[in-house]
């Protein structure tokens, strides 16, 4: 090699050292810094990341971060913290320049500090509230799209929709294994779902509508009075203001259920927002794949229209008010029935018109207290024919509430006055007297008062009582005491006492002798029901060096009942008898939720409850009818953020329950199986404002029937026309009726619907 060429290679060696200095040192003059914050606050320890790299951090107390020494390039920037949605951004760092990016987190949907209202009936961040609330918003319910909120709590832990009818496919929300009279339904805190929607009016409350749902699991009648024994299910509506101005969201499965949910805006002058709901379900498929002869699923066509507005007014007081109409014809029976047949003994139908209004509202006094007036109202027709029984019932209900909110030094004192006024009336022997009718007319007059003293900043002790008047049942006295510990951030202790108490809802307790072809029965004039419940409630957050958060719920509760209505479904196969239980009743159990949030974005929110349940009578335990002893749910979601698609698996498991027999020659299984019902959806969110979604419902495609000859007993003789009978009433086995069974739809425990596939498209128009 010539001495030219070594000399010029000498010289680009020693450009080339210079320049690896000169542009290390360039990199070690880089830095990044910034502000993380949610609604305009700083928020603490949130894990910063420059994925690939080793540069990691995590805000100060402020929410302030700073990296250094960061070589000059482009990077993909990751923010994880506790409550929130994890951020993923790409950004540019340029050399010898002050990098200043700021960012702005989300909460998400299990978010451990959203404000709640259900525990304390004032607006309380969750973490702070002596009461435990669990809280549930519309993200969490798409993951297994429904067409009702009836059916989107089959994945909330401890939460049961349970089928009561195999025909009409109506039923109710069991909570920890009670049965649905326990629980009280609100719609923006006013009970507006109760006695005959329990039954019918669940189902037409679209998602669309919602802005989250709280559920307080046990006692709440120191607050809410009568229902809320066993727990209540508090649906909070959209704020009018916070609204998209379109949105509309329509789906369609493999059996033809078609949902459509659309949604409006609406600015009327400068003083008022509102918004308009409509949601249409249509279902007609006469499917009988267990070839009973049987509808599986009821048919139905529902439609509900909501309006609800918001009033600007001085010093931002409140007054929202909102109206919802609701008309659905339900039919469930003998495929080969029709119109024509409705009420006859030729073809067996049950053929259900609803038709329900209802108006809430809230008006904040122009005081300087705060004084709060609520109100609902709502009305309820219903007719309808279960075979030839004839059933027109005509409800309604008014509610009148004043509040006074006030602060007074360590005390945070609600107090408050309410009247409930109920007619019910229908065309059976329950509101007749003498012959003739005798509608029922319940006053339900109250005053409760609730005071939360924060001692420290880790002590908080809340004390309450109310006292109601029933027209019937008399004076009625619900105390309650919550005492919260906070140890420190990652560990709260809860622990509540209080009593409950349900007066006797006439339609609740006969439906089933309705829908069943049996015969009600009252032993005895009953009593109003009464509970005392103690819960302690463990909260635990755990946040991992690597960005990982994990949250820890677990609730030990007990309830005992006294004056529990049990209903004996034994004694006569044609009748149900209804009568308090000479004893009392037992609720027990441990329920844990597990929220996981992973840095690469996977979300599992999973829990599980063990139950025990129990009659006890004259020194006898028995399990109540359709009470599981354990169940278990779970949420799996996944965003893959190249292609825009997100992954949702959901499914919950029951364990066996016990189930109404007719006979001791009834072949049908006296236990339900173990079962489980599973879900699939992708959802693509690649196009603005547009989300496309698919899956399959019921993976494992579960069938009730399964192990079973039949469901519905003696559907080839729905009017018994070949029943024989002996002396004294019992059911005598025959050649053409061997098992010696009367027609009956009460042998029911999960929808009987298989694997089923779903598309829908959602738009929003912000």
């Amino acid at each position: 090699m010539s001495k030219f060429n070594l000399s010029i290679m000498k010289k680009l060696c020693v450009l080339f050292i210079f320049l690896m200095f000169h542009f290390g040192y360039s990199q070690e003059k880089t830095s990044l810094s910034g502000f993380v914050s949610s609604e305009k606050k700083g928020v603490l320890k949130a894990h910063i990341f420059l994925i690939g790299t080793k540069y990691a951090t995590q805000t100060d107390s402020l929410g302030k971060y700073s990296i250094e020494n960061i070589a000059e390039g482009n990077y993909k920037i990751q923010i994880v913290a506790e409550g929130f949605q994890t951020l993923k951004k790409n950004i540019t760092v340029k050399s010898n320049e002050n990098n200043i990016l700021d960012f702005e987190l989300s909460n998400t949907e299990n978010q451990l500090n959203e404000v709640v209202v259900s525990g304390t009936l004032k607006a309380v961040k969750r973490l702070e509230s002596a009461v435990p609330v669990e809280v549930y918003s519309p993200i969490f319910f798409k993951k297994n799209p429904t067409a009702s909120i009836y059916e989107a709590l089959q994945n909330v832990n401890g939460v049961r929709p349970q089928l009561n009818c195999g025909v009409c496919n109506t039923g109710d929300i069991h909570i920890n294994g009670l049965e649905g009279p326990y629980t009280l339904v609100l719609i923006d805190g006013m009970p507006i779902v109760s006695s005959l929607s329990t039954v019918y009016g669940l189902s037409g409350i679209p998602n669309s509508l919602v802005e989250r749902i709280e559920i307080v699991k046990g006692p709440a009648s120191s607050l809410y009075g009568s229902e809320a024994v066993g727990g209540l299910i508090n649906i909070i509506t959209k704020n009018p203001i916070n609204a998209p101005l379109f949105s509309a969201d329509v789906f369609s499965t493999s059996w033809l259920e078609t949902n459509v949910d659309l949604g409006v805006k609406l600015n009327v002058g400068k003083k008022a927002t509102a918004i308009l709901g409509l949601n249409y379900f249509s279902y007609n498929q006469k499917i009988d794949n267990d070839n009973d002869g049987f509808t599986d699923v009821s048919l139905s066509d529902r439609v509900s229209l909501f309006q609800k507005w918001t009033f600007d007014r001085k010093e931002n007081r409140l007054f929202t008010i909102a109206a919802r109409g609701v008309y659905e014809d339900r039919f469930g029976g003998d495929v080969r029935w029709e119109k024509k047949h409705r009420g006859g003994d030729e073809i067996y139908g049950e053929s259900i018109y609803t038709k329900r209004a209802e108006l809430i509202g809230s008006y904040q006094l122009p005081f300087q207290e705060k004084l709060m007036l609520s109100f609902s109202g709502n009305v309820h027709f219903q007719d309808s024919r279960y075979g030839t029984t004839s059933y027109i019932a005509n409800q309604k209900i008014g509610f009148l509430q004043l509040t006074w909110d006030k602060k007074i030094g360590n005390h945070d004192l609600l107090t408050g006055i309410a009247t409930r006024y109920n007619y019910y009336d229908d065309n059976t022997p329950a509101t007749s007297k003498l012959g003739d009718n005798n509608p029922e007319k319940t006053w339900l007059p109250g005053i409760f008062v609730q005071d939360e003293i924060t001692f420290t900043e880790k002590h908080k002790l809340l004390l309450g009582m109310r006292y109601d008047y029933n027209s019937f049942h008399g004076s009625i006295l619900t105390p309650r005491i919550a005492y919260k510990w906070k140890l420190n951030d990652n560990n709260i202790i809860r622990l509540n006492a209080g009593t409950g108490f349900r007066v006797v809802n006439l339609f609740t307790e006969d439906h089933a002798a309705l829908t069943g072809a049996r015969e009600i029965v009252i032993a005895n004039n009953l009593k109003p029901e009464q509970s005392i419940n103690a819960n302690l409630i463990y909260i635990k957050k755990i946040n991992l060096d690597n960005g990982t958060f994990i949250g820890i719920e677990t609730s030990f509760f007990h309830t005992r009942f006294s004056n529990k209505i049990v209903s004996d479904y034994d004694t006569n196969p044609n009748q149900i008898i209804y009568d308090n239980i000479n004893g009392y009743a037992i609720n027990q159990g441990i329920s844990t939720n597990i929220d996981f949030n992973f840095p690469n974005g996977l979300k599992i929110i999973t829990g599980a409850s063990f139950l025990d349940n129990k009659n006890v009578e004259n020194g006898r335990k028995e399990t109540p009818f359709l009470t599981e002893k354990f169940t278990a749910t779970w949420s799996v979601s996944y965003k893959i953020q190249a292609i825009d698609l997100n992954v949702d698996y959901t499914g919950n498991v029951y364990s066996p329950m016990q189930l109404p027999l007719l006979s001791a020659l009834d072949p049908r299984a006296a236990e339900s199986p173990w079962y489980s019902l599973q879900n699939i959806q992708f959802t693509y969110s690649g196009l603005k404002n547009f989300e496309f979604y698919a899956g399959i419902k019921n993976l494992l495609n579960f069938l009730p029937k399964q192990n079973n000859p039949f469901l519905i007993a003696r559907t080839n003789d729905p009017f018994e026309k070949n029943v024989t009978y002996d002396t004294n009433g019992q059911v005598l086995a025959t050649p053409e009726n061997p098992y010696g069974l009367t027609f009956d739809t009460t042998y029911v425990y999960g929808p009987n619907q298989g694997i089923r596939s779903f598309f829908g498209l959602r738009y929003t128009l912000k």
